[in-house]
């Protein structure tokens, strides 16, 4: 894409738009920036842009477009904004730093992954599975690492991994992965794509330009995905927690397996794995697409422990063990945590109330909670929910710290303690990190007690 002395308004400036920045200067556009922030709360974007020239445009609304040929939004800016509006009836387009990415690229190795839950541990772990297999791998997108800059300094045998959120693959035109991944997808972030049916069509936007040459990788416990298949034009590879299939990766006694044809491939045993076990099959459905050795897919798996916040082990105190989920940000991520874990659990849950319904989320209990331990707003919902469907074992508290004492107290060997909130944290903290942060505090308090 040729973009020299071309205008180009980079709107947000978070990490994807520093990283968008860098890439655009050494491409020779002329920059044109704009965030609702003011220039102090934007110090450390401009410490590292100091030798760029950009026309800065800051918390204002009111932006020149008149001479503006692209326009780079940060993937959360919704395109109800006025500024957007106002570029679409002077016919300029909009795009998100993937799909720039993409036309910019000299490697035809991308791998994404999309899906309501589980993204970002599978977008890593196929990270270090491509890592271990000696490929200069980059991790990006929608997981905290700008992808531009790395893109307009990449090699033709790179690999890209790159999580991508429906914000980013809304405004996606040619974008074309050589494999592809929907984890899973349930309801979310409706307010900002407006419906049900628009937030599952930009999902599909990943798989949208795909052909025979390449992969998408599917979860057939997924109705919505199974749905699909007629509009997948590359060659699917579908993976099953609960189902054997005809071919592709599923679950056979203790063993992951993949069946090709007549063959099956034991890639290692389930229980050695750590994580959710969704989010390792599709993994290894990538690497197989890939054409991964096998062991040295088992190998990573074996020893990838997940990320911080997702499922985390903290601790074990007098042999209860207790981790950290606070990325269980909606309820079918607690409801997957559930899965992951071996009951007995005591699960702490609660928080900013989204509008989301919990009768899912009690009827996935299945014997496997113990007690329910409820903190934040939605913890008056959670409790009359949970009650309409028979389960009262239920303790309301004020904090995080009084509820870790109390799964404590109430807990006994070999029981798993569980935060994972089923709902966001805005209610008690800035993000979920910092409200993970206090839950493992609390934690390693029990031990100096």
């Amino acid at each position: 894409m040729y973009l020299k002395n071309k205008r180009v308004l980079v709107l947000g400036l978070g990490v994807s738009g520093l990283s968008t920045v860098k890439a655009l200067h050494k491409l020779g556009a002329n920059i044109v920036v704009s965030d609702s922030k003011t220039k102090e709360e934007l110090k450390d974007f401009f410490d590292n842009t100091k030798d760029i020239y950009v026309e800065k445009h800051l918390n204002t609304n009111d932006i020149p477009l008149e001479d503006i040929d692209l326009i780079v939004k940060s993937p959360g800016i919704p395109p109800t904004a006025p500024i957007l509006l106002k570029a679409q009836l002077r016919n300029i387009e909009i795009t998100t730093d993937i799909e720039l990415a993409y036309r910019i690229s000299p490697t035809d190795r991308i791998i994404t992954i999309t899906g309501t839950n589980g993204k970002t541990t599978t977008t890593a772990l196929i990270g270090e599975i491509f890592k271990k297999a000696n490929y200069n791998t980059y991790v990006a997108g929608n997981i905290g690492v700008g992808i531009l800059w790395n893109m307009v300094n990449a090699e033709k045998e790179d690999v890209f991994v790159i999580e991508a959120s429906s914000f980013q693959l809304e405004n996606t035109v040619y974008f074309k992965p050589r494999v592809s991944l929907i984890t899973n997808i349930t309801p979310d972030h409706l307010n900002w794509h407006g419906s049900l049916d628009n937030y599952i069509s930009a999902k599909k936007k990943v798989f949208k330009n795909q052909d025979k040459s390449d992969y998408t990788v599917l979860n057939y416990d997924d109705k919505t995905l199974r749905e699909m298949e007629e509009e997948v034009n590359s060659n699917i590879i579908w993976f099953s927690v609960n189902h054997k299939l005809d071919s592709g990766v599923y679950i056979d006694g203790d063993y992951v397996v993949i069946k090709d044809g007549e063959t099956i491939i034991k890639v290692l045993s389930h229980k050695d794995l750590k994580i959710i076990l969704e989010n390792a099959l599709g993994s290894i459905a990538v690497g197989w697409a890939m054409d991964i050795d096998i062991e040295i897919i088992a190998k990573v798996l074996s020893e990838f422990k997940g990320l911080e916040h997702r499922i985390e082990y903290v601790e074990t105190i007098d042999e209860m063990s207790f981790y950290n989920d606070s990325k269980g940000t909606n309820p079918d991520s607690t409801i997957k945590a559930i899965e992951a874990l071996n009951s007995p659990i005591i699960l702490i849950a609660g928080g900013y109330d989204k509008g989301s319904e919990f009768d899912e989320l009690i009827l996935s209990f299945n014997g496997k909670i113990k007690d329910l331990i409820l903190l934040g707003a939605t913890k008056e919902r959670i409790k009359e929910t949970a009650l309409n469907h028979g389960f009262n074992k239920i303790h309301l508290v004020e904090n995080m710290k009084e509820a870790v004492e109390l799964a404590y107290n109430l807990g006994e060997e070999k029981d798993n303690i569980l935060l994972s909130p089923a709902c966001a944290s805005w209610d008690m903290y800035s993000n979920f990190e910092e409200r993970g942060q206090d839950f493992k505090d609390a934690v390693y308090g029990l031990k100096e007690d």
